[in-house]
């Protein structure tokens, strides 16, 4: 059977599970502190090589490259979920910023399994690449501002692991509507 996304629910599906991190306080904070342990131990192999680099001026501009980078990575991220969002069901994201994150969906979208993994993926992959590559042709403190970027690609996409380890344990005929804020999880009411 062909993966297909819809835009409005198809008969024959009911609610199953619904997240929402701004409600849900403690899956909240459990997800930051995997994002916060995930954090330190990528930080834990470059910590001996910040003592070694030149502190001055010769810092300033790797500083902005990173706070200008770090901007750029949150919106990049969101907009590589936009493209996968509108490639799998004909529609233009819907894109926000709540006040604690970012965010890119579609309120009349309802995603298949593969489409949503693919979605909740693709922005970790994809900049972990770019950022990997920057970070093998990087130098000094250069390679530091690339790799605290990934840093955040990988660790702040604690979020998109666990919807994407929800997914995998669903059946396969789990439907995924994501608004951005929240998302709900809709399976066949024979599967429920």
């Amino acid at each position: 059977m062909k993966a297909q996304s819809y835009i409005g629910l198809p008969e024959g599906y009911r609610l199953s599970r619904e997240i929402n991190l701004q409600k849900d306080k403690k899956l909240a904070f459990w997800l930051n502190a995997a994002a916060a342990v995930a954090m330190l131990a990528l930080l834990l192999p470059v910590l001996p090589k910040l003592g070694a680099l030149p502190w001055g001026a010769a810092l300033l501009a790797p500083s902005l490259a990173l706070l200008f980078g770090t901007f750029a990575y949150l919106v990049l991220h969101e907009w590589v979920h936009g493209i996968f969002i509108r490639l799998f069901c004909g529609q233009k994201a819907e894109y926000g910023f709540t006040g604690l994150y970012a965010f890119a969906g579609k309120k009349s979208a309802y995603f298949c399994k593969a489409h949503y993994i693919i979605i909740a993926l693709a922005p970790v992959l994809i900049w972990g690449i770019v950022l990997a590559a920057l970070c093998a042709l990087a130098q000094g403190p250069w390679f530091l501002a690339a790799y605290l970027i990934q840093v955040m690609n990988l660790s702040g996409a604690a979020g998109d692991f666990y919807v994407v380890y929800l997914c995998l344990r669903a059946p396969a005929g789990l439907l995924v509507n994501d608004d951005g804020v929240s998302m709900r999880f809709y399976l066949r009411k024979e599967d429920c």
